[in-house]
């Protein structure tokens, strides 16, 4: 009754330029629903929620570190995004976080049952944030899955919060990178994109 969230929000998408500008100016062109087994949300388009920073930060990142299969970044840049969660699988809310831990029962119980290797979280080096996040992406593309099944309404979105880097100062209970992040199922959540404009620093920031 009071899971969903009213109203829209705004999303920041970390990408090339070229990317940028031709999903806002050509007509049909989208950007692509990342399907990694590693993505911590499962299948969806990533934004950042109300997270311009973040949103260039990964852009800027992933063009010193590209990762082999995307596509490659010469200028970062951030497209905004108009979203409406509409039936939101949302993991900052009890109701969907049991749901999710029924996922992972389910999985576990069909992966022993027919002797497959249950899918792990891993940091990409030996210490660090587990960013490698396959047994996550398994949990919750089984609730999808379960949903598609049993012929109940599918999710159009899906949003975590990620607590990720080092912490913010000594024994703090605060990530310098945490973030809330949205993976769109259903693109007509998006409502519509923008370019993100520089504040005017003569005027006060609303």
């Amino acid at each position: 009754m009071y899971s969903k969230r009213a109203g829209l929000i705004l999303g920041f998408h970390g990408c090339d330029e070229i990317i940028r500008d031709r999903v806002v100016s050509e007509k049909g062109f989208l950007l692509s629903e990342s399907r990694n087994d590693y993505d911590w949300l499962g299948n969806g388009v990533y934004f950042w929620e109300n997270n311009y920073q973040r949103a260039l930060q990964y852009a800027t990142d992933l063009m010193n570190n590209p990762i082999k299969g995307k596509s490659k970044i010469t200028k970062p840049s951030v497209i905004g995004a108009v979203i409406d969660l509409g039936f939101c699988m949302d993991l900052l809310d009890t109701e969907y976080l049991e749901l999710l831990k029924t996922g992972y029962d389910f999985l576990i119980d069909t992966n022993i049952t027919y002797k497959l290797n249950i899918p792990e979280n891993r940091p990409i080096e030996k210490q660090g944030d587990l960013l490698i996040r396959k047994l996550d992406c398994s949990v919750i593309e089984t609730v999808h899955q379960i949903n598609r099944d049993l012929g109940r309404q599918v999710f159009d979105t899906v949003r975590g919060v990620f607590f990720e880097g080092d912490n913010l100062y000594p024994n703090a209970g605060f990530k310098e990178k945490n973030h809330i992040q949205i993976a769109i199922r259903n693109p007509n959540s998006i409502k519509g994109y923008f370019i993100p404009r520089e504040i005017n620093d003569k005027y006060s920031k609303p």
